[in-house]
């Protein structure tokens, strides 16, 4: 009996795409980098021409979506006022309250933490408040950029897949 060690990698490399594209939309594992990895991990162990162009291409598209998200999300809370320091504050109080209250506290310590630090800074209720939509809005952005550009990176897997 013989192993298809080609067959066995695809499986291995679709569990960690399906893993990474849970993770991109819950944010709980790093999930582009997770996808963007194991495609280039699939693409420099196929030693081809093709494998190592959809290596590169993983690459820059995992490297690429994580720069446009952070543009994306910075000009968006820029345009609505609210300081990139109110984000530093909430997300680091996503990253304490996901320890604290495992999966959901990421979330609710994130949107406590902006809400707290925009409602010090104007001492206004609605001024707080619309930052906070703001920010979650910017939140959101992020997740749809990085969704759409992992999409890309198991599109051009699958064409690859496809195509030897």
């Amino acid at each position: 009996m013989t192993i298809d060690w080609a067959a066995e990698l695809d499986l291995l490399v679709t569990v960690l795409v399906v893993v990474g594209l849970v993770g991109v939309v819950v944010q709980v594992l790093p999930g582009a980098f997770l996808v963007g990895g194991a495609v280039t991990l699939w693409g420099a162990l196929q030693g081809t021409g093709l494998g190592w162009a959809v290596a590169v291409v993983a690459v820059v598209l995992t490297a690429a979506g994580q720069v446009v998200k952070y543009l994306v999300a910075g000009r968006h809370m820029q345009r609505s006022g609210v300081r990139s320091s109110t984000l530093v504050w909430g997300g680091v109080a996503g990253v304490v309250g996901f320890f604290v209250v495992p999966v959901v506290g990421l979330l609710l310590f994130f949107v406590g933490a902006v809400f707290l630090v925009e409602w010090l800074r104007a001492r206004d209720v609605p001024t707080a408040r619309r930052a906070t939509l703001r920010a979650l809005q910017a939140t959101g952005l992020t997740i749809l950029v990085e969704l759409a550009t992992a999409m890309l990176v198991v599109g051009v897997w699958l064409g690859a897949l496809l195509a030897r």
